[in-house]
């Protein structure tokens, strides 16, 4: 009789699968993250293992606002548990505002410069503003 072919090979481990909060612990090890998005890390693993899925609990435990935790934890969801998720975003401003100024303006506010060289932002438009009559200016800067 004929043996198997397992048999005659050595015979493998099974693959042991790790959960998942010791993998997510193995992938913020390996990627780039920086010490706050590791605690990010931390606090999640905490919420899905000791903390019992309570938020609150988890909150207190790392001393942060629930809210905070709760921000956190709907975009870690709403990622598909992503770890990448838990890293910083920017902060900057989708649309920056454009600063509409006429020629003409643009050129008034050339000239009161070289005239006062050391007026400041204010004082050149109310300068503009006594000099140029009914005509709009310039908002404030706020950039």
């Amino acid at each position: 009789m004929r043996k198997p072919a397992s048999f005659y090979f050595f015979k493998r481990k099974p693959l042991v699968r790790k959960s998942r909060h010791e993998f997510w612990r193995e992938v913020a090890g390996v990627t780039d993250l920086s010490s706050q998005e590791r605690l990010r890390v931390e606090w999640m693993v905490f919420y899905h293992t000791r903390g019992q899925e309570n938020a609150a609990d988890t909150a207190r435990y790392f001393g942060i606002w629930r809210k905070t935790f709760h921000k956190w934890l709907k975009r870690f969801k709403d990622s598909k548990y992503d770890i990448r998720s838990l890293a910083d975003q920017s902060r900057a401003r989708h649309h920056k505002r454009k600063w509409k100024v006429t020629f003409v303006q643009e050129d008034r506010v050339r000239q009161l410069r070289k005239e006062h060289p050391y007026y400041g932002k204010q004082k050149l438009k109310r300068s503009m503003r006594r000099n140029m009559v009914k005509r709009s200016l310039p908002g404030r800067s706020r950039a």
